[in-house]
């Protein structure tokens, strides 16, 4: 017997509309590329969108093409998730540090329609267009006061197509399985794998956004996303501020320390997302100017593991609460959010905090667990660990126009196989012992390069550390660490590091060697690339063996 209640399709139209009706003067904020800080309500964010909406239609964009987007955390960017998935269309937002190679295969493979981008990025869609033959046309997010001169063909005036509409339009309704937006990964092995969201999945991951425990955008929140609208939907906050009505603030195109710190200083920013690498630069800022900005409560971290060393940083000496969170592009990307359970106020700060540097606490809608190598399920005791499987309502079925990739990644029984080896717990906190294709074995035995990584980088002379299993004529892989030196620091020596982590790690598991190098490789999401430090380093050899 089916329930009488109605069949009202979730679309991520409702949400920038009851966003617009009911918190018409929430505030988005962004940081402009013509250089003013620029500022208007979500009523009028709801209204442009829809301007959108009527351009994209005048310019014969039909249900289900697919709009490109690069462009940084900004206003117009915000209007084109709404208005591009609002009237049916797919918003594909492209990472621009793709290499140019991966940006053609993107567009190409996704076979976007018209590609809106930033003023900073027209030289390189200049340099790619040639490639892309099946792009009608060029959208170039500014004003006519800023539009530059370019090469590109059939190049549009972002303003001047909204100019040109009334905004007096009705959002469509279609069903709630039908595609929003397309991400791709960052393909760190072979091509980018497209992620297709749909409006359902989308309403539903908003939800599980608004609820995290306390790091999530509330009504009275004032929300920096420093998440990049090009990757992952920017972990779903521009739906979470619609949602509730939290103040958005967004980056533009700056991200250096001082630059973040004076935006959330003058916007009182009290919660904030983003990625490690950006913590390190704020949190070298707090130290130079000797405070917090102003209002700052709580950081969320995700993307890689953060040091239980920067943890204590921002807890204990500027009273800011971090909570970790993990997820993938397949997941929308939430997957676990690292809030403390009540029955856990009771345990002595160290133990809290080891608990804080785990990747966090199991969330409604994503249904985990663990196999090891014969594909047997283990038990969630904390101890055990293997490859962790998930599914959910928000979670990628296959990968968009990708057969191989999807044979390779999804199970027959409908999981999807992450690639993360893991340890769970009984209360659903989850551990990331390393990437499978990282995880170092020594003797038979599994060292985990993220535990060996994190712990290194607690050495006061150490700003950034990578481990990576090198072969080993006797024990197979043994670790070296590859570090970059903190400024101002002499470079640490490989026995001063070993005397730094004997009481940390087991003896067994410290490094064989050092290597200090300028910079790491990073992914184009600002990970470490262990895929381009392993090349670069392909002729090492530890020494004396």
């Amino acid at each position: 017997m089916d329930g009488l209640m109605m069949d009202q399709p979730l679309l991520i139209s409702s949400l920038i509309e009851f966003g617009a009706r009911y918190h018409s003067k929430s505030e988005i904020v962004s940081r402009a590329l013509e250089g003013p800080i620029h500022r208007y309500t979500m009523a009028e964010a709801n209204h442009r969108s829809k301007q959108l909406a009527q351009a994209l239609t005048r310019l014969g964009v039909t249900e289900g093409e697919r709009i490109a987007t690069i462009a940084w955390n900004g206003y117009r960017h915000f209007e084109l998730y709404f208005g591009v998935s609002g009237m049916g269309a797919v918003c594909h937002t492209i990472n621009p540090r793709l290499f140019h190679e991966q940006i053609v295969y993107v567009i190409n493979h996704a076979e976007d329609k018209y590609v809106f981008m930033d003023r900073t990025f027209v030289p390189l869609l200049e340099a790619l267009a040639g490639h892309l033959p099946k792009v009608a046309g060029y959208v170039i997010m500014t004003d006519k006061e800023h539009m530059p001169e370019t090469k590109l063909e059939n190049a549009l005036c972002y303003e001047e197509l909204l100019a040109a509409e009334d905004g007096d339009y009705q959002w469509p309704e279609f069903d709630e399985r039908t595609a929003s937006s397309l991400c791709y990964t960052s393909g760190t092995t072979g091509n980018p794998k497209g992620v297709l969201y749909s409006h359902r999945s989308t309403v539903l991951h908003t939800f599980t956004v608004c609820t995290a425990g306390g790091a999530g955008p509330n009504t009275r929140s004032r929300y920096l996303s420093l998440v990049p609208m090009f990757h992952v939907n920017a972990w779903g906050l521009p739906y979470g501020c619609a949602m509730t009505g939290a103040k958005l603030v967004l980056p533009g195109p700056r991200y250096e320390g001082d630059a973040i710190f004076d935006l959330m200083d003058e916007e009182k920013v009290d919660k904030a997302a983003g990625v490690p690498t950006l913590w390190m630069l704020l949190l070298a800022e707090m130290e130079k100017r000797g405070r917090k900005p102003e209002g700052f409560k709580t950081l969320v971290v995700g993307g890689s593991a953060f040091p239980a060393s920067m943890i204590a940083a921002y807890e204990d000496k500027y009273g800011v609460d971090v909570h970790h969170a993990w997820g993938m592009t397949e997941l929308s990307p939430i997957g676990t959010v690292g809030t403390l359970l009540p029955s856990m106020d009771a345990l002595s700060k160290e133990e809290r905090r080891a608990i804080k540097t785990t990747q966090g606490r199991a969330v409604y809608g994503v249904e985990k667990k663990i196999v090891g190598e014969n594909g047997a399920q283990l038990p969630e005791d904390g101890k055990a660990f293997g490859e962790l499987l998930v599914r959910g309502p928000w979670t990628a079925s296959s990968y968009y126009n990708d057969p191989d990739a999807t044979a390779q990644s999804f199970t027959e029984d409908g999981w999807f196989r992450t690639g993360d080896i893991v340890t769970l717990d009984e209360n659903g906190f989850m551990n990331i012992v390393d990437r499978n294709k990282d995880v170092i074995k020594s003797a038979g035995e599994w060292i985990s390069s993220i535990d060996l990584e994190n712990a290194a980088m607690g050495h006061p002379a150490i700003q950034e550390a990578a481990v990576i299993g090198m072969p080993h004529p006797k024990w197979d892989e043994r670790p070296l660490l590859v570090a970059v030196a903190a400024e101002g620091e002499a470079p640490p020596t490989l026995d001063e590091v070993k005397e730094f982590l004997a009481d940390k790690v087991a003896k067994w598991w410290l490094p064989d060697d050092l290597m200090i190098l300028d910079e790491l490789p990073h992914t184009a999401t600002g990970k470490v690339s262990k895929l381009n430090l392993r090349e670069q380093l392909k002729d090492y050899s530890f020494p004396g063996v």
